[in-house]
């Protein structure tokens, strides 16, 4: 969805027929400002800049897409009119507050990973039409993002395999029909199945819900016989646990958490005067 769809659309969700305020206030020319009551990392200002243009007001920022802030600082000073800030107070907290707060997570993860040259993934588990704001904030923590859609991956998961009867045969149609740039990827759940998918000339190989000894198993495989296939390791993926499983020699791990386990930071919106 187009930015400033989706803005015009998360507006209309909030004033519906019109704020209330609006009808009984007076407007004046107002600065106000938000300011972090927690640290993080922010994410939004590509949103929030499409916001300050269709609404007429002006924006002076204190930080960036990616920069870490602590508590009490001030992020971004907003001014214009006072009718239009206010309702549009909480469209642009929620912009920020949701989209830092992936970014938060993620960067935490990434730093993890980072000492062992990892390239850190999303997934597409993001909610219903908020997939490009995701993994946007995702970028912004530091990681990578994954397939956006299904149309730009061929990703064969168990529920795929078991409707293909023949993986190498099949894999033969899928080079004639897909896109001569679009990458195939493989789920394995074990050392048989990698070796199927990579004889089969798979582009990328998924270890699934694989033991990091499994993966070593893997790695030392492909090492050894196909060298320019890919390696993701995905699932159970956590704080306590990507370290270890970037130490196997995967080149990349994916993890739906940095979304749908990110928890809500803590910004406001003052009004200065």
């Amino acid at each position: 969805m187009l930015k400033h769809k989706f803005i015009e659309a998360m507006v209309a969700e909030d004033v519906g027929r019109g704020d209330l305020f609006s009808r009984i206030s007076t407007a004046k020319e107002v600065r106000s400002y938000i300011i972090a009551k927690s640290e993080g990392v922010f994410a939004g200002r590509e949103y929030l800049e499409v916001i300050e243009k269709m609404y007429d007001l002006k924006f002076e920022w204190h930080t960036d897409d990616g920069k870490g802030f602590s508590v009490g600082q001030k992020l971004l000073f907003v001014s214009g009119n006072s009718k239009t800030i206010l309702s549009l107070e909480r469209s642009i907290l929620d912009i920020a507050l949701h989209a830092s707060s992936i970014a938060t997570l993620t960067a935490k993860f990434a730093k993890k990973v980072q000492p062992y040259g990892v390239k850190l993934l999303d997934t597409r588990k993001t909610r219903p039409l908020l997939r490009e704001l995701e993994k946007y904030a995702v970028r912004c923590g530091g990681g990578i993002n994954h397939r956006m859609g299904l149309d730009d991956c061929l990703m064969l998961k168990d529920t795929h395999l078991k409707t293909i009867d023949n993986l190498v045969e099949f894999m033969v149609e899928v080079r004639q029909k897909i896109p001569f740039t679009s990458k195939v990827e493989v789920e394995c759940e074990d050392l048989k199945g990698v070796k199927t998918a990579m004889e089969a000339g798979a582009d990328i190989v998924m270890c699934d819900n694989m033991s990091n000894d499994a993966i070593r198993e893997v790695v030392k495989f492909r090492n050894e016989n196909y060298e320019h296939i890919l390696l993701e390791a995905s699932g159970n993926v956590t704080l306590n646990t990507i370290e270890e499983i970037a130490k196997t020699g995967v080149d990349a791990i994916s993890s739906g958490a940095l979304i749908h386990q990110a928890n809500w930071i803590d910004l406001s919106m003052k009004m200065e005067g």
